[in-house]
């Protein structure tokens, strides 16, 4: 274990990469930096950081900010629930703790939205307490590296890997440490085609001596991705705006703003009623973790899809409205065309 634990310390040493939130022990940056970079890219996360660091350098401020406010700053970002559980945590904090970060694993267990890796993280890279991350870098490197063939999302694996993440951690650097394992299974033992020539524990891997670094770590089947079928009505007024509406709760995109819906059962009904209607764009597909959407946009003039929490918007209207991924993609394609004949 120390062996291992040296090695990947001194490989970060020379790769790592520099990031803002490793330059802070403030838990408030750390936290927001953790729940932006939930199933993100760094690359992709980083400016979304930046963005919610300039806006909001502290927690009270993310706190008295409106909900809209913050969804607009998240726009792109997908996965709206974390922009929302993000919101309702700072209001938390600063409700109920002072807007003091609690300091201890146990005490950031109780925010919204934190879980055992994001308090372990905090913990550790906040006020250097010894708590093992475990995140799916640090699933592959052990599962790798020790030849753990249980699956990572199991009932029987999950603890397996706990305890060889805690038996793994420098309890005196557990900081460093920690970010040393999540950078090394990012950079050098990527989940496809790692270059394993160039690993510093090559020798000693099992699944490099056993030929089973394509099969490692196994993880059970995810859930059977649904379709949706979407058709959304584009009805323009007369000051050349088009009318939006606000998603409900308990459906993707709570609280966003998109065009009147009309959701079909199949894609056979929703072509039946695409059948002599301007379509827009042609066909659009967006995909989220469980779900698949193939989506159509139609110029109507149906009055009946109007309902009295509609809102007219033109383009520029649009900047204080936050709007999901898919009407923001058809928008950047054909907003501008949209009034042009």
């Amino acid at each position: 274990m120390q062996a291992l634990r040296e090695v990947i310390q001194i490989w970060y040493q020379s790769h790592h990469r520099d990031l803002p939130w490793r330059h802070t022990k403030d838990p408030y940056a750390i936290w927001l930096s953790e729940i932006i970079l939930q199933q993100t890219r760094v690359e992709q996360g980083l400016p979304y950081y930046l963005k919610f660091i300039h806006n909001y350098p502290q927690v009270q401020q993310l706190a008295m900010a409106s909900q809209q406010e913050v969804l607009n700053l998240w726009q792109g970002l997908g996965y709206y629930s974390r922009g929302r559980n993000l919101h309702a945590t700072a209001q938390q904090i600063t409700t109920d703790f002072g807007s003091i970060f609690p300091n201890t694993y146990q005490g950031l267990l109780q925010l919204k939205g934190v879980g055992p890796y994001t308090a372990a993280a905090i913990a550790s890279f906040a006020y250097n307490q010894p708590h093992a991350v475990l995140d799916g870098n640090v699933f592959r490197v052990l599962s790798r590296y020790f030849g753990v063939e249980e699956p990572i999302n199991s009932t029987v694996g999950k603890p397996i890997f706990e305890a060889l993440a805690q038996e793994l951690l420098d309890t005196k650097n557990p900081a460093q440490h920690n970010q040393a394992i999540m950078e090394f299974g990012a950079l050098q033992c990527k989940p496809v085609s790692p270059d394993c020539s160039a690993c510093p524990v090559l020798t000693t891997c099992h699944a490099y001596r056993e030929n089973q670094v394509a099969n490692l770590p196994v993880k059970l089947k995810k859930v059977k991705v649904k379709k949706r079928y979407f058709v959304y009505h584009l009805i323009p007024n007369a000051q050349q705006q088009l009318a939006y509406q606000r998603r409900g709760a308990k459906d993707i995109w709570e609280g966003l703003f998109e065009f009147p819906l009309k959701e079909f059962a199949d894609e056979s009904q929703m072509q039946l009623y695409l059948s002599g209607q301007k379509i827009i764009g042609g066909r659009f597909e967006h995909l989220l973790t469980h779900q698949r959407i193939e989506a159509y946009f139609i110029i109507s003039s149906a009055q009946s899809q109007l309902t009295s929490s509609c809102i007219f918007l033109d383009l520029a209207g649009l900047e204080d409205h936050p709007i999901p991924r898919l009407i923001d993609k058809f928008l950047i394609a054909h907003g501008h065309d949209l009034f042009s004949e």
